[in-house]
């Protein structure tokens, strides 16, 4: 498998590239406008609702999967070709970036990859940006095969979470069912356990090394001897907890519905306070 991270230093030197700007946080309607103030030169805005997902529906959660033909006609308009690496930021850690990097990578793109602190060690590298926006230079001809990362639905989440370890990368206040800003119930799948993703970060919005991560997570009982799941609000930071999953050299399925489609089905319990622990850093929601 390609690295998963790229520096903003390698990135300089990669000679093509695909560049996917995913300025995108819950409650915050302006990332095109954030993507037009400055980004990376030569990067196009890649909008998470309408282009990383199909539009949300009380059964299948606020962030499906878009479906094969609308994200085969995206990637071939961002350009994406055979052997052309694709690399996704954004100025939150990767927490929005991670959505492009695993749907791309389920969908069979080869080699996607984050930079590795976003568009905040770009910028703390020396390197400039540029203000506008970039047209989408069209001529992709990557052929899309989708299942190419593993997947649950809601009732592979909850019997995963009895037969391996389910993580909840929300923040531990949402686990708890203190509080609940936009799904329709509080609490968590029965069973699951508290990884809120900033826990996966350095103080400087990059990814613990690798023997950091696999301690973390062997805290939560994922220690390679049973499958591992994880679910957060609507399956974007999910995302992010699978790929420092992954750099922890641990394979892990997304629940793509998360708590936004269990939430909704009054068919499904709903936990509420601390199981077994989660005295980890929030992060923020999705």
């Amino acid at each position: 498998m390609t690295a998963l991270l790229i520096t903003a230093s390698d990135l300089c030197r990669l000679p093509q590239v695909t560049l996917l700007d995913v300025r995108w946080a819950l409650g915050d309607p302006a990332g095109r406008e954030h993507y037009r103030a400055g980004h990376v030169p030569g990067a196009l805005f890649a909008d998470l609702d309408t282009e990383l997902a199909s539009p949300g529906t009380v059964a299948d959660g606020r962030h499906p999967l878009p479906a094969l033909a609308d994200l085969q006609e995206t990637v071939r308009r961002w350009g994406v070709r055979i052997g052309k690496p694709v690399v996704a930021y954004d100025n939150t850690g990767g927490l929005a970036a991670a959505r492009a990097w695993w749907l791309l990578r389920w969908a069979g793109v080869e080699d996607v990859r984050l930079l590795d602190g976003g568009l905040g060690a770009w910028i703390a590298a020396g390197y400039d940006v540029e203000s506008g926006e970039n047209p989408a230079p069209g001529g992709g001809d990557v052929p899309l095969r989708p299942g190419q990362l593993p997947v649950l639905d809601a009732d592979e989440a909850a019997a995963l979470a009895g037969s391996g370890v389910l993580l909840d990368a929300r923040p531990g206040e949402r686990y708890r069912g203190e509080v609940e800003p936009v799904d329709s119930r509080p609490g968590h799948i029965p069973g699951a356990v508290s990884a809120p993703t900033a826990g996966n970060l350095r103080p400087d919005g990059t990814f613990r090394p690798a023997d950091e991560l696999r301690e973390l997570f062997a805290g939560k009982g994922v220690t390679g001897s049973a499958p591992v799941g994880v679910y957060c609000g609507s399956g974007v930071t999910a995302a992010h907890e699978v790929a420092a999953l992954a750099i922890a050299g641990i394979e892990a399925s997304l629940y793509p519905g998360s708590w936004s489609q269990w939430s909704a089905d009054p068919s499904r319990p709903a936990v509420t306070g601390p199981w077994p622990t989660d005295d980890e850093p929030g992060a923020p929601a999705d």
